[in-house]
């Protein structure tokens, strides 16, 4: 199903598509997408990524959301199309005076899915599906948490600079198949 959304995204190729695409093999939270800046787009680097930082359209939902996604598969499609745009905000109709409209992105997107996806499927869901095709790659849950953004319990987590780009980078091609 996530294959047959990114194939339709990419023959609509509009701003929504973009935004489903590059949710789709990041893992991003929907609002992080929306307040991504053009410029934490990184496309000329030997590992192609976004970085995902604190910007004045929103705010990030834990300190572990702060971290850098390589783009794979329909992510770097879309990140392609979104510098190509020329904006300064990779999705700027969400955007008003520097804020975040995720709830109009999320109805408007989740309304275009709704035939395309079973039941209860979001567009959070595709969030939640990055996560099951890593563990089907036996990506370790910390490189999965690093990867997400998400929250890590105990102490030790905390230390050091977590995972490089190169290592986050290797799992996700494993899932560019799947």
């Amino acid at each position: 199903i996530i294959r047959d959304i990114q194939k339709e995204c990419m023959k609509i190729d509009d701003p929504n598509r973009w935004l489903i695409a590059l949710i789709s093999d990041s893992g991003m939270r929907l609002s992080e997408a929306l307040g991504l800046k053009v410029s934490d787009i990184k496309l000329d680097e030997e590992i192609p990524y976004l970085n995902i930082t604190p910007s004045s359209a929103r705010r990030l939902k834990t300190k572990s959301s702060q971290r850098q996604i390589p783009l794979i598969g329909s992510s770097m499609w879309a990140a392609k199309q979104i510098v190509n745009a020329n904006s300064a905000y990779a999705l700027p109709r969400y955007v008003k005076k520097d804020e975040v409209n995720a709830n109009s992105a999320s109805a408007a997107i989740n309304k275009w899915l709704k035939p395309r996806v079973p039941e209860g499927c979001v567009i959070h869901s595709f969030r939640h599906s990055l996560r099951d095709r890593l563990r089907a790659v036996e990506c370790p849950s910390d490189i999965v948490d690093a990867i997400g953004g998400w929250a890590t319990s105990g102490i030790g987590q905390k230390y050091g600079k977590g995972y490089s780009l190169t290592i986050k980078n290797k799992w996700m091609e494993r899932i560019e198949g799947l």
